[in-house]
């Protein structure tokens, strides 16, 4: 089947200009923030530097490809679904720039005092990126057409990729920390990891449009993915809360570990009454 390009009014219509604005804000951006890679004291500050840096740089070349792929209409080709792929790329931009849009400036507080006009303008810029993001997953969610929208815009969708965002965030806080209580890193390290698999396989399966080859139930499956994170995420949280209470030293890392686990196992809980809904309904 020969590649057909899109006439040039689809590079003009509001879904393809969110998608631009987002373009034009992540590489300003990361092109601001690099040369600041080389000029922080703790290794901690490397390492959120260096997460927001491959934010901004991985979503460029996500929303470049969508942009170009949606041009060319090289998405019938792909053995996908293009509606639950592009909207899993805007939800997760989303979230995924604004925290680096909080995490940056946070970093720099007392860094570089000689370059806060650099600071401000990497902080302004992810901030528009996100919206740009949030703009382009209304605009998804919102089309006019229901067979336009994938499982990954409704809200059980967009609650696993709020998950698969917590697991990641979540992961590198850990790494961000320093302290002697091994036991504590290696066991939420391996909850989050456990997480982040079962949350990233559903979307794989959903954006490879997989999910009526599973020889289970895959609403059972999916039941069973959010009571696992319901349980994993219960003790990770008490982990979390225990370690800030007995490292007064290290508290801003790990509230922040905390929050960020609090929030995914909301999500977690949520889905999960989604989902035992979706059973009792069909049962």
């Amino acid at each position: 089947m020969p590649i057909t390009f899109g006439e040039l009014s689809t590079l003009t219509t509001p879904l393809s200009l969110a998608r631009f604005w987002a373009l034009l804000w992540d590489c300003l951006t990361f092109s601001l923030a690099a040369p600041m890679s080389n000029t922080f004291s703790q290794s901690y500050l490397t390492t959120f530097h260096n997460f927001c840096m491959s934010t901004w740089c991985l979503f460029f070349i996500f929303t470049f490809l969508i942009v170009a792929i949606n041009f060319t209409q090289f998405h019938s080709l792909l053995p996908l679904s293009w509606k639950n792929l592009t909207a899993t790329v805007a939800a997760m931009g989303m979230l995924m720039t604004v925290s680096a849009t909080f995490a940056f400036p946070w970093i720099l507080k007392e860094q570089l005092t000689d370059a806060r006009h650099r600071v401000v303008a990497v902080t302004v810029g992810s901030f528009l990126a996100s919206f740009g993001y949030v703009v382009e997953l209304q605009l998804i969610r919102t089309q006019d057409s229901q067979q336009q929208r994938g499982y990954m815009a409704s809200v059980p969708g967009l609650l696993k990729v709020l998950q698969v965002f917590g697991s990641c965030v979540a992961l590198v806080l850990l790494l961000a920390q320093e302290g002697n209580d091994t036991w504590r890193i290696i066991v939420s390290a391996l909850v989050y990891s456990l997480c982040l698999v079962a949350s990233l396989g559903t979307v794989l399966v959903m954006v490879g449009d997989c999910a009526g080859r599973c020889p289970v139930p895959f609403d059972r499956v999916l039941a069973g993915f959010s009571m696992l994170g319901v349980l994993l995420y219960m003790v990770a949280t008490v982990i979390c809360i225990s370690g800030a209470l007995s490292n007064q030293n290290e508290l801003v890392p790990h509230m922040s570990e905390t929050v960020i686990a609090g929030i995914t196992l909301l999500a977690y809980t949520v889905d999960l009454a989604f989902s035992v809904k979706l059973l009792c309904d069909r049962s």
